[in-house]
């Protein structure tokens, strides 16, 4: 058959030109993943700013121009500036709590929960100072408690309580007291940071350049919450389960 060889191109040409069907789904492919890249670069743009200014002093020009993005674009990801601080929240802290609750699920003890909770979020501050300074700013909020790691360190410490494993006369006076404790450890971990602080600089007397910071503070919440000393330090010092699987924010800025 003399067309056999010319059949048999045209069949592999045929092969080789995507079907309109794939061609669609290749096109909304690439436009999905735009439009997470644009998402993410608005939210890392209104991290960096937020934390710096606070919410009430950031305007949504300020986040679209910083994220270099059109302004007519944020309405395509978000309704509104308060639309946008939601998903902030969620995405810097409700992601974070959900890490936790992982690392912690295999424990019994709610004193060890409480502890592995304090020291990875101040090892996190120490990794992304832009998120520990988001978090005290927002963490004074009225509605700070409502938050994932607000509700979490609200339902452990019930936990303990109800285990009696915490022994407090007050426990609403005792969350008080114990968020007052881990703000305080964030504001000194970012204050004395290698990233803000010279080494030659930092106080040798705070003891703030050890790496044993985080265990120190979550010594002192879990004396907060009525353990003992030294069981409080054993606890603190035991090794953290398993290895925090966190989206690091990109947004990088010097604490003043």
């Amino acid at each position: 058959m003399p067309d056999a060889p010319n059949s048999r191109a045209t069949r592999q040409r045929k092969q080789k030109l995507p079907a309109p069907a794939e061609a669609t789904e290749g096109r909304q492919q690439r436009s999905a993943r735009r439009k997470r890249e644009t998402r993410a670069r608005l939210l890392d743009a209104a991290l960096r700013l937020v934390a710096e200014k606070g919410m009430d002093s950031v305007a949504i020009n300020d986040i679209t121009e910083a994220a270099d993005v059109g302004f007519g674009s944020f309405y395509n990801h978000f309704e509104s500036k308060e639309g946008l601080f939601s998903a902030l929240v969620e995405w810097v802290f409700e992601e974070f709590a959900d890490m936790l609750d992982r690392l912690a699920s295999g424990l019994s003890d709610p004193a060890e929960v409480v502890a592995v909770c304090v020291r990875h979020t101040l090892m996190r501050v120490r990794r992304e100072p832009v998120w520990g300074l988001l978090l005290i700013r927002e963490g004074f909020s009225v509605h700070a408690l409502s938050w994932g790691l607000g509700q979490r360190l609200l339902r452990d410490s019930q936990s303990g309580i109800s285990a009696k494993r915490f022994v407090v006369p007050d426990h609403f006076l005792c969350l008080i007291s114990v968020t007052g404790i881990i703000f305080a450890a964030i504001a000194s971990e970012l204050h004395y940071s290698a990233r803000v602080t010279p080494v030659v600089e930092r106080p040798n007397a705070s003891g703030l350049d050890e790496q044993n910071f985080a265990e120190r503070a979550a010594t002192v919440v879990l004396q907060a919450l009525g353990l003992k000393r030294a069981e409080a330090e054993r606890i603190a010092r035991l090794p953290l389960p398993g290895k925090p699987e966190i989206k690091v924010c990109r947004t990088k800025t010097r604490v003043r």
